[in-house]
């Protein structure tokens, strides 16, 4: 049903900013909710936001309310992640990922669709 290609990944330095992108393919996710998720080697996969499709709500992690913005463009079709003062600790996999439904879900277990993943590296 649902298809998410995540991009914009790459290398920054300390205090940096870098833009996610993940674009949705097969429907619209009106009545959805996408998250978005990083995973570091040897970490479990962590919580960082999610937005929901209609209407825009957000919820975010402590670790990044500060810094990240999750938000969509629903002519586009396409999630963003925006990653600001970016620390050495950002460093992972992000994912997006999404369910059809409008709970703001931290838990990775609630979502049904993942994007394969784009590498963040955060460097001095």
């Amino acid at each position: 049903q649902v298809q998410l290609v995540e991009s914009g990944g790459g290398l920054v330095q300390t205090g940096g900013s870098l833009r996610l992108s993940c674009a949705v393919s097969g429907r619209t996710l009106s009545g959805y909710t996408m998250g978005w998720f990083r995973q570091a080697p040897g970490k479990e996969r962590e919580f960082v936001g999610a937005v929901r499709w209609s209407g825009g709500s957000t919820y975010y992690a402590d670790s990044v309310m500060a810094r990240f913005t999750v938000s969509r463009d629903n002519d586009q079709n396409t999630g963003y992640l925006q990653m600001n003062n970016l620390k050495s600790e950002d460093t992972a996999v992000y994912y997006c990922a999404a369910v059809a439904r409008t709970g703001l879900s931290k838990s990775n277990r609630d979502y049904d669709y993942w994007g394969q993943g784009t590498q963040v590296t955060v460097s001095s």
